[in-house]
C-alpha cells in the first residue's frame, strides 16, 4: 500500500500501495474526465476506458454483502468466486477445496473468508503487477484463515515460511552512516510505517464506535508528546477551509479513498467520521489516524540526512507505543508476522524508507534494473508508483517489509543510494561503472 508524491522538493508520504491502495493522481484525473464529460452534450462516460470507468469518483463500489447468512444454503461450488481473469496472490493460492474448508469459519469478531477475499475478487489486478487480493479484518484473521494467508504471505514476501521469525530493531544507533547522502543528488528523505491497536478490529471491519474510540485514544496519546514531537491533531470532519488548505499546501492531507481496492474492502465506510491527521510543530513527524491502518507514522524532511529522519522515526514511534501502553493498549505484534497490519504486503516492519534522488544517467543504463534488484531496492517515478521520472528524479526505497529489521531495511537504502550516486557521478564523467556492480544482497 505505497505512493509518494513530490511537490517542490516536499514529500506527500502516502502509504497506499498497488496491493491495498491506489494512486491519488489517477483518481483526480478520473474526476477531471467526469467534469469534462459533463460539459459535453450527451453521455461522455460510455467512451471512457474500462479503467477510468472503474476508478471514477462517481462510481461507488459497494462493500460486498459477505454477511448474507442465506449463502450457506448454497454449496461451496455455487458460491466459489470466478477468478479466471485474476492476477493477485489470493487468486493464485485459493482453490475450491480451500474455499469449501474455510467458508464457514469466522474470527471472534465475525470476519469471514468472503470478507478476506472480496477486494481481490472485485479487483482482478493488473496484467503486469501482482496485487495481494486480500485483507485482514482483525488480528485473528491471520490465524483463523492461515490456510490461505500463510501461502499468500510466503508468495508475497519472497518465500517467508510459516516457521520463520521476524526481527525488530528500532535502535537508530545501530544504523551505520546515513547522515551524509549527497544533497546535490538526494532531494528528500522519509521513513514510514503502520501500527494496529490490539483489541480493535482493523479498518475493513471496525465499527463506528471502534473507529471513534481509536481516534479518541490516539488524540489523547499523541497530545502527550513533548519537545520536538509536540504537535496538533486535525479531525477531517472538523477542519475549517483554512486548515484544510494549509495541510494541503504542506502536502499532509489525505483525502477520501476512491481506489476500488480500498472501497471493496470496506475501508472507506462512514468517511470522514473518526479520521484525522496529526503532525508536530516542525512538520517533520506525521500520524494518520484510521486511514488504511489504525495509525500511519511518517518521519520526513528535505535533504539527505536519513539518519536524522530515522532517529526521529524510531524515537517518535517508541514514545507513541509507550503512551498507548500507559493507557492499557498495545500494538498488534507477534514473533512470526512482526507488526500486524491490514494488508499482508505490509506485515513485519511495515516500513518503507526512501529518498527522491537524481539519477538521470544511471536510470538510462541497461543494468539499472539489475542493480536495484541486487540491492533489494525498488524504484518509482517522481510522483510515485506508475509515474514518470521528471528530470531523472526517482523515488528509491526498500523492496522488503517482512523478515528484515527496521535498521537492516534502512541500511539497505542508505548503502544502496550511496552506491547509485557514486555510479551517477561516474557516468557523468563518462567512466564505466562495471567495477561498481554489487553482489546480490
Amino acid at each position: 500500500m505505497n505512493e509518494t508524491i513530490m511537490a517542490v522538493g516536499c514529500w506527500l508520504p502516502g502509504y497506499q500501495s498497488w496491493e491495498c491502495g491506489g494512486a491519488a493522481r489517477r483518481w483526480r484525473a478520473a474526476r477531471r474526465l467526469n467534469e469534462l464529460g459533463q460539459q459535453q452534450s450527451g453521455s461522455f462516460r460510455p467512451h471512457l476506458s474500462p479503467l477510468n470507468r472503474q476508478v471514477s469518483p462517481d462510481v461507488i463500489m459497494p462493500f460486498g454483502n459477505t454477511h448474507n447468512k442465506l449463502k450457506m444454503n448454497y454449496s461451496s461450488e455455487q458460491e466459489y468466486p470466478d477468478l479466471s481473469q485474476h492476477n493477485n496472490h489470493m487468486a493464485k493460492i485459493l482453490t475450491p477445496e480451500m474455499y469449501a474448508n474455510l467458508r464457514d469459519k469466522e474470527t471472534p469478531s465475525g470476519f469471514t473468508l468472503d470478507d478476506v477475499i472480496q477486494t481481490g475478487v472485485d479487483n482482478p489486478g493488473h496484467p503486469f503487477i501482482m496485487t495481494v487480493g486480500c485483507v485482514a479484518g482483525d488480528e485473528e484473521t491471520y490465524e483463523v484463515f492461515k490456510e490461505l494467508m500463510d501461502p499468500v504471505i510466503e508468495d508475497r514476501h519472497g518465500g517467508y515460511k510459516p516457521s520463520d521469525k521476524h526481527k525488530t530493531d528500532l535502535n537508530s544507533d545501530n544504523l551505520q552512516g546515513g547522515d551524509d547522502l549527497d544533497p546535490n543528488y538526494v532531494l528528500s528523505s522519509r521513513v514510514r510505517t503502520g501500527r494496529s491497536i490490539r483489541g480493535f478490529c482493523l479498518p475493513p471491519h471496525c465499527s463506528r464506535g471502534e473507529r471513534r474510540a481509536i481516534e479518541n485514544l490516539s488524540i489523547e496519546s499523541l497530545d502527550s508528546l513533548e519537545g520536538d514531537l509536540n504537535g496538533k491533531y486535525y479531525a477531517l470532519k472538523n477542519m475549517t477551509e483554512e486548515e484544510q488548505q494549509q495541510l494541503i499546501d504542506d502536502h499532509f492531507l489525505f483525502d477520501k479513498p476512491v481506489s476500488p481496492l480500498l472501497l471493496a474492502s470496506g475501508m472507506a465506510r462512514d468517511w470522514p467520521d473518526g479520521r484525522g491527521i496529526w503532525h508536530n510543530d516542525n512538520k517533520t513527524f506525521l500520524v494518520w489516524v484510521n486511514e488504511e491502518d489504525h495509525l500511519r507514522v511518517i518521519s520526513m524532511q528535505k535533504g539527505g540526512n536519513m539518519r536524522e529522519v530515522f532517529t526521529r522515526f524510531c524515537t517518535g514511534l517508541t514514545k507513541i507505543e509507550g503512551l498507548f501502553k500507559d493507557r492499557g493498549h498495545e500494538f498488534m505484534w507477534n514473533e512470526h508476522l512482526g507488526y500486524v497490519l491490514t494488508c499482508p504486503s505490509n506485515l513485519g516492519t511495515g516500513l518503507r524508507a526512501g529518498v527522491h534522488v537524481k539519477l538521470p544517467n544511471v536510470s538510462k543504463h541497461d543494468k539499472f534494473g539489475e542493480v536495484l534488484k541486487r540491492l533489494r531496492l525498488q524504484k518509482r517515478g517522481t510522483g510515485g508508483v506508475d509515474t514518470a521520472a521528471v528530470g531523472g528524479v526517482f523515488d528509491i526505497s526498500n523492496a522488503d517489509r517482512l523478515g528484515f529489521s527496521e535498521v537492516e531495511l534502512v541500511q539497505m537504502v542508505v548503502d544502496g543510494v550511496n552506491l547509485l550516486v557514486e555510479m551517477e557521478k561516474r557516468l557523468e564523467g563518462g567512466e564505466s561503472i562495471d567495477d561498481l556492480m554489487p553482489e546480490q544482497k
